[in-house]
């Protein structure tokens, strides 16, 4: 059902690439538009290791879109570095294929965005941020995205470096 990577070489580990989904501050959720556009939303996010969370207002677009069709995909750019010489940046991103869900449960919801709380404001505490949820509590809606596909890609450049400090027994990370 989903496309095997054209260029394999440049293909991250699932590892990899579940490291610039935790790492991402934002990313790009594409869902089928009105009118049979897409629509394509800059979106925060938080990942837990299985699912990704968004949270967004009770009504819109991508609401709309959501209730409408739950296919979805969401891009990562983790690294895009140009280099004017080589008329080339060099990136890694990752994209997530799957399908969004509107979380009607609370008891689902009040876990999925703390989560979303901790990554954005780190440095404040538990009641600091459960302050904060209840604030915004009446108002607030969360989506969940089950992955069904990932993939992660590097640029061609950054790969044949990781090949040749892997080759010459140097550990990579990225």
């Amino acid at each position: 059902m989903f496309r095997e990577m054209r260029r394999t070489k440049q293909e991250m580990s699932r590892e990899e690439a579940e490291a610039v989904l935790y790492g991402g501050s934002a990313g790009v959720l594409a869902l089928a538009g009105d009118g049979g556009y897409p629509y394509a939303v800059p979106i925060s996010y938080v990942y837990d290791g299985e699912k990704l969370y968004f949270h967004c207002a009770k009504s819109g677009h991508k609401l709309d879109a959501v209730r409408r069709d739950g296919r979805a995909s969401f891009c990562v750019i983790g690294q895009d570095q140009v280099v004017p010489e080589a008329y080339t940046t060099y990136f890694r991103s990752v994209i997530v294929f799957g399908h969004v869900r509107v979380m009607e449960d609370e008891a689902d919801m009040r876990p999925a965005i703390e989560k979303l709380a901790a990554k954005y404001a780190p440095e404040s505490t538990d009641e600091e941020r459960r302050k904060a949820i209840d604030r915004e509590w009446p108002i607030l809606c969360m989506l969940e995205m089950r992955i069904d596909h990932m993939t992660g890609k590097v640029a061609r450049e950054l790969a044949r470096a990781a090949e040749r400090k892997n080759a010459a027994g140097i550990r990579f990370s990225s």
